[in-house]
């Protein structure tokens, strides 16, 4: 089974402009991203998707292997769809570029370990710390039933805590994993009602009945949505470098 890794970097973020390439600790967010990702045993590649060639410059300079993508792809699995059309793989890994922090062994469990083909999608999935977090609009709540199957994926506090508190908000993660098929299925289908007002593109599969697989990891995860969290990463990794736990000399 060939797997392939996509960070997808989208230069034009909106809350952040340039944030794929923000410093941190004197290195670029996406070269902190694709530390993490190539050691990921299971990835035969790992490739940078860029739409800029700031971007593509960057990676050249870090000696990461990179595809310029179309700038105007909408969505990130519409970057992810191009990808597939020019490196022939049986799955594809999504890590987003706002996932500095991510270990490689979380990367690893959205990773099936009995693919035998067909439509896959499955997503990496986390209880949230604080529960005021699940007030945060930029944070993606996950609703799942007993089964773990995915009901709905909303930027509002959902479930509501309307008779109960004995839950865990579930946050979506960055982290995803396609088949090829799963890729040309969202290309070949409009944005659906929900995902319209949400945002949030994983909503085109279940509005058309398509399964998303749940996995829930325990690892904490700052994904870098807003300014506050980019200074939190820093702060983080910049406290890594000087116990020497990071060798910025790779």
């Amino acid at each position: 089974m060939k797997t392939v890794c996509v960070i997808p970097a989208r230069y034009a973020s909106t809350r952040i402009p340039g944030k794929v390439l923000a410093d941190i600790c004197g290195r670029p967010m996406v070269w902190w991203v694709h530390r993490q990702a190539k050691e990921v045993k299971e990835f035969e590649k790992v490739i940078v998707a860029a739409d800029d060639i700031r971007t593509m410059d960057i990676c050249k300079k870090y000696g990461i292997e990179a595809i310029m993508t179309s700038p105007n792809h909408e969505k990130h699995i519409d970057r992810l769809h191009e990808v597939s059309q020019k490196i022939k793989a049986d799955l594809y890994v999504c890590v987003c570029c706002d996932e500095p922090l991510v270990k490689p062994e979380t990367i690893s469990k959205v990773i099936p370990r009995d693919y035998s083909g067909g439509f896959f999608v499955q997503t990496l999935i986390r209880e949230f710390d604080d529960p005021a977090e699940a007030l945060d609009p930029s944070k993606m709540k996950v609703v799942a039933n007993a089964k773990n199957e995915c009901l709905l994926i909303t930027r509002s506090m959902a479930p509501f805590p309307y008779k109960s508190i004995s839950f865990k908000f579930l946050k979506l993660i960055g982290i995803e994993c396609f088949s090829r098929s799963a890729l040309d299925f969202f290309v070949n289908r409009p944005t659906g009602f929900l995902e319209g007002i949400e945002e949030i593109t994983l909503l085109r599969y279940i509005e058309n009945h398509k399964p998303v697989n749940l996995v829930l990891t325990t690892e904490n995860q700052i994904g870098v949505d807003t300014p506050k969290d980019l200074e939190k990463v820093r702060e983080i990794i910049r406290l890594a470098v000087d116990r020497g736990e990071v060798d910025l000399s790779e």
